[in-house]
């Protein structure tokens, strides 16, 4: 008789949840089943009723919410209409992954669970629930109940006996091979590939608009310990919607340092061209490799090599090591009694696969060309929120990025691929294009005018709240607007101009003059800002708005922040007219009256 197949489909934000189903396609395979892997949202599922075996891999990511590649899936699954009787010829399991330091722990796939039963389908377990904060992480949680799950399927689906298990240490077949061209191509595939002159539809991770960058400014002092930067896009003819609160995904590229490294590690020569075909009918090559494509351009824009290598990648690198020193270290990091060691290894020093495999030389000099699409994971896109409007800027889109840099135990620092990559971009130098494109986010702002809004965000966090602010001034609709806004020690707390207003800000030097961040300070027009005065004085924040009185009479010892409106304040005591609030050591509130630099509760 012929077998069944397995269908396995996952959810996946991180990568962490793809990782696992490739996993269980592989011990598929072993046991002679036909195995497909899939993102819920890249599967018809409709065609759910015909399957008779589906295990489904689910993240829980924010509070409860299913990851963006799985939202159609999750929006079907849930329709009242549905028979429940929908899924009366399939089998299931849920295997969730999630973080137990969260309210809703878990939360997807417990759901999923629940609702699979009320469609009539069969579990073969109950679901899995894999913790991040379990100390040998959610693998914990997965080995036994995968043994569970191989023990109910076969029981099942048997294996024919004639063929057997294919034993763990028997590396399987790789999904594509690469097929070397003597030669280079006339036309450089890769620029075809990237750009094409009439896209057919919205910028999207398969066809990225290529958007100039035009501006990348360091906000930060030099001397910050962190490197702040506002980016900005010409997104001229590119099609792109967007509304404060939605994210821009970037596609970053490795360091050519890194590139260089890794195919002298590997023995490739980055110059080759090749054509990538699957070994299975029916299995896509991934639409950002061009066809045909540059070993450079494979590893720098394709394979993930600065990441941190997670427990299959030591599985088939074992599998495929002719050192038997080296393939025995190996197999102790991939054996489930070896996590805690290898947790030590590459989970705590943030040790990349780069650097394991210059570890492990012998091991990755002789690592099949046709096996790299299985050993290391594709670059994922970052989401940064947008921090521009489209209605105040109809051709730009900007970005607030922290470059992402800190030491481990490592000697090399640890650096953000994506962050590190656009803060060497330098548009004055020529030409920069970075591949983009947009999705909607999970927060949204009222849209009735009457509605006050308090914003509160720490560091880049207030990237929407900028741009939700430049869409309220370019409507004119400022009134009952109140943001308060934290961004490397920078405070602004906007009230309705009909009102006492207060600026609250650093780098202010003396009487008078006003250093704040011009993309800061043009947020709010019309509140007297040419009123701005502050005395000079060591590490002194103050600034008055409004009516404001002569300079030279509010100092302030370093390390305190004050404010007054209407008027400057000549004594000790602060007094604000209206209930205002004057500040104290940063993050105290002061009463209305109250001697300045008062220790009150935060």
């Amino acid at each position: 008789m012929p077998r069944p197949g397995l269908l396995v489909l996952f959810g996946s934000q991180t990568g962490t949840a793809q990782d696992v189903s490739e996993r269980l396609g592989r011990e598929a395979r072993r046991r002679r089943l036909d195995c497909r892997v899939q993102a819920l949202d890249s599967y018809s599922v409709v065609n759910l009723i015909n399957e008779p075996l589906v295990i489904f891999v689910c993240a829980t990511t924010g509070q409860g919410d299913p990851p963006d590649n799985m939202k159609n899936f999750w929006r079907f699954i849930f329709r009242k209409h549905l028979s429940p009787t929908s899924l009366c010829q399939m089998d299931f399991a849920v295997l969730g992954l999630g973080d137990s330091s969260y309210a809703k722990f878990n939360f997807v796939a417990k759901k999923l669970h629940r609702r699979l039963l009320q469609l009539g389908g069969s579990a073969l377990l109950p679901a899995c629930l894999g913790d991040d904060q379990h100390e040998l992480g959610p693998d914990a949680a997965i080995d036994p109940w995968l043994q569970d799950l191989w023990e109910k399927v076969l029981g099942l689906y048997p294996v024919p006996p004639d063929l057997g298990v294919i034993p763990p240490g028997v590396p399987l077949p790789s999904r594509f091979t690469l097929h070397f061209l003597l030669g280079t191509p006339r036309m450089r595939s890769e620029e075809q590939h990237v750009a094409h002159a009439d896209p057919p539809g919205p910028p999207s991770e398969q066809q990225p608009f290529l958007a100039p960058m035009v501006i990348n400014q360091r906000v930060t002092g030099p001397s910050h310990f962190q490197d702040v930067r506002l980016i900005e896009f010409d997104i001229t003819g590119s099609g792109l919607s967007f509304a404060p609160g939605d994210v821009v995904l970037i596609q970053p590229e490795n360091q050519a340092s890194h590139v260089q490294q890794f195919c002298r590690v590997l023995g490739l020569d980055p110059s080759r061209y090749f054509t990538l075909l699957p070994r299975e009918p029916g299995v896509p090559c991934p639409a950002q490799l061009p066809q045909p494509c540059s070993v450079r351009h494979l590893v720098s824009h394709y394979l993930d090599i600065a990441s941190v290598p997670r427990r299959s990648f030591f599985e088939l690198l074992a599998c495929l090591s002719p050192h038997e020193l080296e393939r025995e270290k190996l197999l102790q990091f991939s054996a489930p009694q070896g996590q805690e060691e290898l947790y030590s290894y590459c989970n705590r020093p943030r040790r990349t696969i780069l650097e394991v495999l210059c570890d492990f030389p012998h091991t990755a000099g002789a690592i099949p060309v046709d096996y790299l699409l299985d050993l290391v994971p594709p670059i994922r896109p970052r989401a940064f929120s947008i921090a521009s409007s489209l209605l105040a800027h109809p051709s730009k889109l900007q970005i607030l990025i922290a470059v992402v840099q800190y030491q481990t135990r490592l000697k090399e620092p640890r650096r953000g691929l994506c962050s590190s990559w656009l803060a060497s971009l330098d548009p004055g130098r020529g030409p920069v294009q970075v591949p983009l494109w947009v999705r909607p986010g999970s927060l949204t702002f009222p849209e009735t005018p009457d509605v006050p809004v308090i914003m509160v965000g720490p560091g880049t966090g207030v990237a929407p709240f900028r741009a939700a602010v430049q869409e309220r001034v370019a409507q004119g609709r400022t009134g009952d607007f109140c943001s308060l806004w934290s961004l490397r020690k920078l405070l602004v707390l906007r009230l309705p101009l009909a009102r006492p207003g207060l600026l609250l800000g650093i780098g202010v030097g003396r009487a008078g003059e006003e250093r704040l961040p011009e993309a800061l300070h043009c947020l709010l027009p019309g509140t007297g800002a040419e009123g701005v005065c502050a005395a000079q004085a060591p590490g002194a924040r103050a600034v008055g708005v409004g009516a404001a009185g002569p300079p030279g009479s509010l100092l302030l010892p370093g390390g305190q922040c004050q404010a007054h409106a209407r008027r400057c304040v000549r004594s000790p005591n602060v007094h604000l007219p209206g209930g205002g609030w004057a500040l104290g050591p940063w993050g105290s509130r002061l009463p209305r009256q109250a001697p300045a630099g008062a220790a009150l509760p935060e």
